[in-house]
């Protein structure tokens, strides 16, 4: 057996005998992008205090990773097709890897950003060319079994991600969090060579830059403008990235049905299952991400755990990832699909609404249904929504399927940080200035209002101040922890209800079984047997 996979999957003749090896790879990929975000979810604590971030650089040293890695993600997937999917996957990875190490080698802000911003560029090269590898290596057949897997790899990703960052803090500065990615980086990297064949589009034409130049502008400024406007204000810069995403999007959708070979086929969003998969994933991570968001940082900030601490409480939803992954693997074939996400999408609302009676006397107990509820949500319908998008491309379009998935998924997840997170903000600064407006002088009380981790900050310089002391500063820290609270179950209603709304949305969408088989008739299989077969069953 040869150390490199060197022969093409265009050029076997049947499945690729170590195909379940190299879902593994694909498998360690995709961790390590998650986890580059729920990683940093734990460690942000020590950064805000170490760097001393505002809420707005907090958000950028989050989102400095989102904003290239939604945007680019369906060119880097197209470039992938023709060129090589393995290729991509490698150059990905080292890239992504050289922006960990960057990131925790750096001590001031503007270069944290940018150096999760190398990282955000390495993920939209990976995430999509996982994807892409996955439904070109397994047969039809095999392919949801494949999908599945990978789809608990992402709720696994979601807990061992602060687990493991959480342990390292225990020791360590900020900065060792960003090492995590880089020795499964490595070990992916070979894996890639050894176990993953190459792979690329047999036929494909010239790339559609100037339609991937559109759907950069558009889903980058729209990004941007979610990011900036909820969190900062709709000022001139948010305002004009918001019409630069609309003239950008129709100037795509315009662009894309003229071009003889589009980068994405807008026409597929006529097709029922393709949309409604495309909104289910979207509205599963809006809703998982933001809850995750403000949970971590109340069991951190008000119930006063600790890194380690916070990352094993996330465990059950990982847990309840993988048994949600088992359960719909086995019943999405006898049921069909639509009921699976449907299903997945009541779970995850309820998980949301189920945090709305959050009080200053609630504990862990109480986020360990919510965080339940949204794993089986994940586990339940991303593995089925994920498949049926695939299997709406050809062949010669898998890179791009994977990023029209992938960037449901990352801009779900931005949206429901941003939206959620603004929502949370709010919520605070009006509850804690109805609590101590009064009693605190103008400037200490605007920098309590800037997040629960500054308001708990000014709690301790009270305490150490000459005209202050241990009553009034305690007397803050439980205002603090009140108004942090009370934004967490008001966050927690509109959460519901834009994920019960998002669920109606999706039910009315999305087609019956019957209706749905339709499409699945001409989907690309991965090899040229199960091409034969599926015309066989269509004649």
């Amino acid at each position: 057996m040869p150390f490199l996979a060197t022969t093409p999957v265009e050029k076997m003749s049947g499945p690729y005998a170590r195909r379940w090896w190299a879902l593994l790879v694909l498998c360690l990929s995709l961790l390590i992008v998650v986890m580059a975000n729920t990683s940093l979810i734990v460690a942000a604590p020590d950064m805000t205090w170490d760097l001393d971030l505002s809420s707005s650089d907090l958000q950028w040293v989050i989102d400095g990773y989102t904003v290239p890695y939604a945007a680019l993600m369906l060119v880097l997937g197209a470039i992938g097709d023709k060129y090589s999917r393995r290729g991509a996957l490698v150059v990905g990875l080292l890239l992504f890897a050289g922006g960990a190490v960057t990131g925790s080698l750096v001590d001031r802000t503007e270069l944290v950003i940018a150096a999760r911003a190398i990282m955000g560029v390495g993920a939209a090269v990976v995430m999509p060319a996982t994807l892409s590898l996955l439904v070109a290596i397994f047969p039809r057949g095999e392919r949801a079994k494949a999908i599945t897997a990978w789809t608990a790899t992402t709720g696994l990703a979601v807990a061992v991600g602060p687990l493991l960052a959480g342990w390292l803090l225990e020791d360590h500065a900020w900065g060792s969090t960003f090492l995590i990615n880089v020795p499964i980086a490595v070990v992916a990297v070979v894996g890639a060579l050894t176990l993953v064949p190459p792979s690329k589009a047999a036929g494909a034409g010239r790339i559609d830059y100037v339609g991937g130049l559109l759907s950069i502008v558009s889903i980058g400024s729209l990004v941007y403008a979610t990011i900036e406007g909820p969190h900062f204000g709709w000022g001139a810069g948010p305002v004009a990235a918001a019409v630069v995403a609309g003239v950008g999007l129709a100037a795509f959708v315009a662009w894309e049905l003229r071009h003889p070979n589009p980068m994405l086929d807008v026409r597929k969003f006529a097709q029922r299952p393709f949309t409604g998969s495309m909104l289910a994933v979207l509205f599963f991570f809006f809703g998982a991400f933001g809850a995750l968001y403000y949970s971590t940082q109340y069991l951190q900030f008000v119930l006063g755990h600790g890194p380690l601490e916070t990352g094993v409480r996330l465990l059950p939803l990982a847990g309840a990832v993988v048994v949600g992954a088992a359960v719909t693997g086995r019943l999405t074939p006898r049921l069909g699909m639509k009921p699976m996400v449907v299903t997945g999408m009541v779970s995850g609302t309820i998980g949301v609404l189920l945090l709305t009676p959050v009080d200053t006397g609630s504990t862990y107990t109480d986020f360990l249904p919510a965080l339940t509820m949204l794993g089986l949500a994940i586990g339940l319908s991303v593995s089925p929504a994920t498949d049926t998008i695939m299997g709406t491309f050809p062949e010669s379009e898998l890179g791009v399927g994977g990023g029209a998935n992938d960037t449901s998924v990352e801009l779900g997840g931005s949206l429901g940080i941003a939206l959620l997170g603004s929502l949370l903000g709010t919520a605070y600064r009006d509850e804690l200035t109805d609590l101590v407006g009064g009693h605190l002088p103008a400037a200490a009380l605007e920098t309590a209002q800037d997040s629960v981790g500054a308001g708990l900050a000014v709690a301790e310089e009270v305490a150490k101040s000459p005209g202050g002391g241990a009553q009034q500063a305690q007397a803050l820290v439980d205002a603090v922890h009140e108004a942090f609270a009370h934004s967490v179950a008001q966050t927690s209603l509109a959460g519901g209800v834009i994920m019960a709304a998002g669920t109606l949305i999706v039910m009315a969408v999305l087609p019956g079984r019957h209706a749905s088989g339709k499409h699945r008739t001409g989907t690309p299989a991965a090899t040229q047997a199960d091409r034969d077969k599926e015309h066989a069953e269509s004649v």
